[in-house]
């Protein structure tokens, strides 16, 4: 029961340094130059725009069996053995081909065996209608959407970034959905074009007469009008392997800079050696954006993709480039958009019942506990200051749940005190002297106060943990109150109290 000098300094430094923390709230940030931390608010309080996204699983699917086929054509080819009728079934999930001779089935068995696969147990290996069948597996398709979203949210939250929008929430929803809103946007139009645009580049090399169609080619469409040009679909250089993009001037035109990491720059220099005077296709999703012919060897690295460019087009490329290329694309397939009308309502109707929720309490406390009452109340000021703080801090986002957990907090906070005023109060009915009363009604709600904390902490951790979207915040705020209930309900009004005792020296307490 005795509070040293220093240790009183401590908590009112505490407490201090949450008041400061919470002062930029109220205010616009004077300067840049300030570390100006503050709340911010969710979708239901400030507005703005809810997308869910899905993953084309189809597409996902294609591209994988198109690897697959230029990998089985590749490996036949360089065994010398012969293949006739290769073809690809999207829909089935296999691609299939029929061995040039009897005698070489079995070694084209071993090469269809001896194909990398993606992910364990990928596919299998068959026969059907004398034709060697490569199937994939609708397990395997599963786990590659699944990778495929994860890859999907940070790839969106890097774009979504690269906009300026404020704390934007992004979370996965089953296998191949992903939530995402965006407060304080009410026109998510750019957002949509950005997140619809897969932004897979490739380089390929074109066919040797572009206008036909020969076998291991695809007829793409190029931007200029001039129809569709034949583009082998063999991948020389990934996009994956940009390490960098940025729109810049290019003879009086917006053109857009690539960068390429070792690997990429390897690549590249290997082909345009190799290819000096044939065209090249740039390729964007499915279309041809340019299709330089290479006039000589290009080892630095470095490129640049011209075209029809404005400042915004170019800007919006390079972003994407440098954001990464999503496995598959995303479709909208719900939007809502939230009024700021309706966040001012929310925020206005939170407000009132945090208020009337605190006021209540801190009648309750008064008429119950008298003076007790009042530094339970002061402990109480203090810990919603000091979850503001904490919320402060780390820039969190704040939504009508977590609002509803700060007021459940409030009442957690007053529960412990409770504990403690009534301890106190049995101690003094069994004729216990003031200060005898005081150690050992907190001594023994203590351990009652730390375990039912402890055990809404753990569970509020886990509600946390595998929780999504509204629920998360709601165990933020939550699982931060507590910390601050056992700080200001165990230190703060125990000193509070002792500090009392020591001025007046009661020989009764006011319980």
């Amino acid at each position: 029961m005795y509070y040293s000098r220093l240790k009183m300094l401590g908590v009112l430094g505490v407490c201090l340094i949450g008041l400061v923390l919470c002062v930029p709230n109220f205010f616009k940030n004077p300067t840049s130059a300030l570390p100006w931390h503050q709340v911010h608010l969710g979708l239901d309080l400030k507005g703005g725009s809810y997308l869910l996204l899905q993953l084309d699983t189809d597409t996902l699917k294609h591209d994988r069996l198109q690897s697959l086929e230029g990998q089985i054509r590749q490996s036949l080819i360089a065994k010398q053995l012969g293949f006739i009728g290769i073809k690809r079934n999207d829909a089935e999930g296999t691609v299939s081909f029929l061995p040039r001779g009897e005698s070489e089935r079995d070694a084209a068995k071993k090469v269809l065996a001896s194909i990398p696969q993606a992910v364990p147990d990928e596919f299998t290996v068959g026969e059907e209608d004398k034709r060697l069948t490569l199937s994939l597996k609708a397990e395997a398709v599963k786990q590659r959407a699944r990778e495929a979203v994860t890859r999907s949210i940070e790839i969106v939250r890097r774009r979504i970034d690269s906009t300026g929008a404020i704390d934007p929430g992004i979370a996965r929803e089953g296998d191949d959905r992903i939530v995402l809103e965006l407060p304080g946007i009410s026109d998510p139009e750019r957002i949509k074009e950005l997140l619809g645009t897969t932004a897979r580049m490739t380089f390929h090399l074109m066919a040797p007469n572009p206008t036909i169609q020969v076998p291991g080619s695809t007829m793409l469409p190029t931007p200029d009008g001039r129809g569709k040009l034949a583009v082998m679909d063999q991948i020389e250089v990934d996009g994956a392997n940009l390490s960098d993009a940025a729109a810049t001037m290019s003879d009086g035109k917006w053109a857009v800079h690539i960068k390429f990491d070792n690997k990429g720059a390897d690549d590249f220099a290997r082909i345009t050696t190799a290819n000096v005077g044939k065209p090249f296709a740039i390729v964007l999703d499915g279309k041809i954006i340019t299709d330089p012919v290479i006039n000589s060897p290009i080892t630095g690295g470095t490129g640049e993709i011209t075209g029809n460019f404005t400042a915004r087009t170019a800007s919006d490329l390079a972003l994407l480039l440098r954001a990464g290329a999503l496995p598959a694309p995303l479709s909208v397939i719900e939007q809502r958009t939230i009024g700021p009308s309706l966040g001012e309502a929310s925020i206005h109707a939170g407000m009132i019942s945090l208020a009337a929720g605190f006021v209540l309490v801190v009648i309750f406390m008064l008429l119950f506990y008298g003076r007790f009452g009042l530094y339970a109340d002061w402990a109480l000021l203090a810990n919603l200051v000091l979850m503001l703080a904490i919320l402060s801090l780390f820039e969190a986002t704040l939504t009508l749940p977590g609002m509803a957990g700060i007021l459940l907090t409030l009442g957690m906070a007053v529960d412990a005190n409770i504990l403690i005023n009534e301890r106190i109060r049995e101690e003094v009915a069994r004729g216990r002297a003031p200060l005898q009363a005081l150690q050992v009604g907190f001594e023994r709600a203590t351990s009652t106060i730390i375990d039912s904390n402890a055990t809404a902490f753990l569970a509020h951790v886990m509600l946390f943990v595998f929780g999504t979207g509204a629920v998360r915040n709601f165990a933020l705020t939550i699982t931060i109150g507590i910390v601050t209930t056992l700080f200001t309900t165990l230190v703060l009004s125990r000193l509070l109290i002792i500090r009392w005792y020591a001025h007046t020296r009661p020989k009764e307490l006011p319980v």
